[in-house]
This record gives structure tokens, C-alpha cells and sequence, in this order.
């Protein structure tokens, strides 16, 4: 298909660029300060505050109420954006609501929420500059136990670029009923003199209330997910009401997980963390040494969610021609990424470990512990 027949199918959108009054660059949120700032002459502007102070932090939203529940697919739709600064004409993957022209590097913001989609609410902005993260990567890959250590003295981050992350959060009265069995070790002695230990079991049931708050779900399938699980979790309690001024100079993109697929996904990780906690309350209602058979049904209650936009720094690093991955927290700052490892330096971990495991058998079969 030409690209004539293909822009029959490209939506147009507005889009915006704060402009610096003084030199006419394109201005950008600047987490040090928290300001708008101009990185060419130095201009400074307030981010702008919401009438009032009720207003000032992200709202939880009814579950029920959100208009749109079905995920918005990746890639299926594209947009067109015309520069304003250069009069280029760039297409975006639907997704997208933050980019920067690769032409004249202008700041491009478009909107947040096309038709049939959710709008963010909150956002939490960038706390971490470029040159802390850097720093933050620098101290990450020097404790990187089994990294060859030309790796930690060479490595050098490429081009940071500053991304934010569609998230869901959900806060949910949850209220359990649950049935299990649980035992209670006991030494006994046989006729010979020998002791050995067994459980008698008993039957329980009960409920369980449990109140979960801000539980986060990631609404974006397009980054690295074991990596991205090593720079969580984000603390979204304070998260700011949705501003478009804190995307400047920053990519971002809509959710890929729709609130339904979200709400199920959270569901499923709350009942693992219910198991968990139930399996810990019987233990200690009972003094029990054991709990089975576990089964619990969980109904949830004035489920409530935010749509936030969360920041965070992606790079990589080469090492002998190969590429590793890895991010940085633009909250938190916490690193999280790929790392070489050293062949010698893990064979000499094996080494030790297994003189240890000779000298503690040694002992043990001497009777000396």
C-alpha cells in the first residue's frame, strides 16, 4: 500500500510546544527545579497549579463509571503531527502522547485521550535528572557482584531519554471467606528409643478483611518486563493531578492494557498476596506449624482506580559489541538493568562454595557440630 493510500487512514491531532519567550526553544520540565526551563538561556516558568488545593492530587475514580473499559491496541492506529516550529510531518503510533521532533527537536505534546479511551488523572513527575541517573547507573554497575571489572570501570551509559509509563492503580475492601487445614508438630518417641516428629491436623474456617491500596499494574506491554520489575514499585500516593506541562521534553505514551485487562491482572496478584497473608493469619491464630488445603473466595468491594503517568529514565551500555539494557527509577532513582558477568569470577564463586559445603560436611561427620 502507498503511503498516499495509507494517510487515508492517519487521524490528525493537535499538538503543543511551549515555546521560551526569550530565544523561542522549545522549553522542558526540568525535575531539579520543578520549573519549565529553557536549556539554551537559562528561562525559567512556574508549572501550572490547579485552581485550588482539593485539586491539587490525583482523585481514585469509580471502577464502575469509567467509560471506556476495552484495551487500546498498539499499533493499530496511527496519528500525524505537523511541527509548528518546522512545518515537519511526523507519524506516531497511537499510543504515543509526548514526542520530540527529530527534525528541529521541538517538543511535541499531544493529547492524552483519543475516542474510546481513558484519560490520565494523575501523574507523577520526573525526580531524577538526567545527570543523577547517570550517576545513580555509574554506583549500580560497580556493586554488580559478578561483572567483570573492566566492565565497571569502562562502562558508559548511552543517551538518556526520559519516558513516561502508563500505570493503573486500584484500591479494593476486600473480604475473604476461607476453609484450610492446619497442624501442629509434636515429638514423639518409638519403641526403640528414636524420636521423630508428627503433625496432627485439624480443620479451619474463617473471614478475612483486607484493605488494598494503590495496587499498580502496568498498563504498557512495549518495555523489558524483568527489567522494569527491578526499578519498581513507584510511590503513587502523592501522585499530582494530570498536567500536560510536566511531558515536556519527555516521550510518553497511552495505556496498552485496558482498565478491564488491568482490573483482572490486579485481581489475580491480590489473591496471591491474600494467600499468602491468610496462610500467615492462620499460622498464628492456631500457633500452627503447617497450613493446607487452603481455599478462599474473595469478594471486592467500592473498587476504585487512577490512570496515572509514571517517569522513568531508559539508556544501555556496550560491553565487548554486546548491547545491555537497563532503567532507572525517575522517581526513586533505583536501577535496575543487564549486566556481563564474568566466567572466572563465578567458577571461583562455585570454588568457594564448595570448599565450604567440604569443610562444614567435615566437621559434621566428625561430630563436631
Amino acid at each position: 500500500m502507498s503511503f498516499e493510500l495509507q494517510k487515508d487512514n492517519l487521524n490528525e491531532v493537535d499538538e503543543h510546544d511551549a515555546k521560551c519567550p526569550s530565544c523561542g526553544a522549545s522549553i522542558q520540565f526540568n525535575p531539579a527545579s520543578g520549573k519549565l526551563s529553557c536549556p539554551y538561556c537559562g528561562y525559567e516558568e512556574e508549572v501550572e497549579q490547579p485552581a485550588s488545593e482539593d485539586e491539587q492530587f490525583a482523585k481514585e475514580l469509580d471502577f464502575k463509571s469509567a467509560v471506556a473499559q476495552k484495551s487500546f491496541e498498539w499499533g493499530k492506529e496511527k496519528k500525524v503531527v505537523i511541527c509548528d516550529a518546522c512545518a515537519a510531518e511526523m507519524i506516531y503510533d497511537a499510543l504515543e502522547v509526548a514526542n520530540v521532533c527529530p527534525y528541529c527537536g521541538s517538543n511535541h505534546v499531544m493529547e492524552a485521550a483519543a475516542e474510546n479511551s481513558i484519560e490520565p488523572n494523575g501523574i507523577v513527575p520526573f525526580a531524577v535528572t538526567k545527570e543523577q541517573a547517570n550517576s545513580n547507573f555509574r554506583k549500580w554497575i560497580k556493586r554488580r557482584l559478578f561483572a567483570p571489572n573492566e566492565a565497571k570501570r569502562s562502562a558508559k551509559a548511552d543517551a538518556f531519554s526520559g519516558v513516561y509509563l502508563p500505570y493503573w492503580t486500584f484500591d479494593t475492601k476486600t473480604r475473604s471467606t476461607y476453609t484450610a487445614k492446619y497442624g501442629k508438630n509434636r515429638t514423639v518417641k518409638d519403641k526403640d528409643g528414636k524420636t521423630h516428629v508428627e503433625t496432627d491436623w485439624y480443620s479451619t474456617s474463617g473471614t478475612y478483611e483486607r484493605f488494598i491500596d494503590d495496587h499498580l499494574v502496568r498498563a504498557s506491554k512495549r518495555y523489558n518486563d524483568r527489567i522494569l520489575k527491578k526499578v519498581e514499585p513507584f510511590e503513587t500516593n502523592s501522585s499530582l493531578s494530570f498536567n500536560k506541562d510536566f511531558l515536556h521534553g519527555y516521550i510518553a505514551e497511552r495505556y496498552s492494557v485496558g482498565i478491564e485487562e488491568g482490573w483482572g491482572q490486579a485481581k489475580s496478584e491480590i489473591r496471591h498476596q491474600l494467600l499468602r497473608e491468610i496462610d500467615r493469619h492462620i499460622r498464628t491464630k492456631h500457633f500452627a506449624d503447617k497450613v493446607s488445603n487452603l481455599q478462599i473466595k474473595t469478594d471486592h468491594l467500592k473498587v476504585k482506580y487512577k490512570y496515572l503517568m509514571l517517569p522513568l529514565w531508559l539508556s544501555s551500555f556496550k560491553y565487548k559489541e554486546k548491547i545491555y539494557q537497563f532503567m532507572v527509577n525517575g522517581q526513586t532513582g533505583l536501577v535496575g538493568g543487564e549486566s556481563p558477568i564474568s566466567p572466572i569470577k563465578v567458577a571461583f564463586a562455585v570454588l568457594i562454595g564448595l570448599i565450604v559445603t567440604g569443610i562444614f560436611y567435615y566437621f559434621y561427620s566428625e561430630g563436631y557440630i
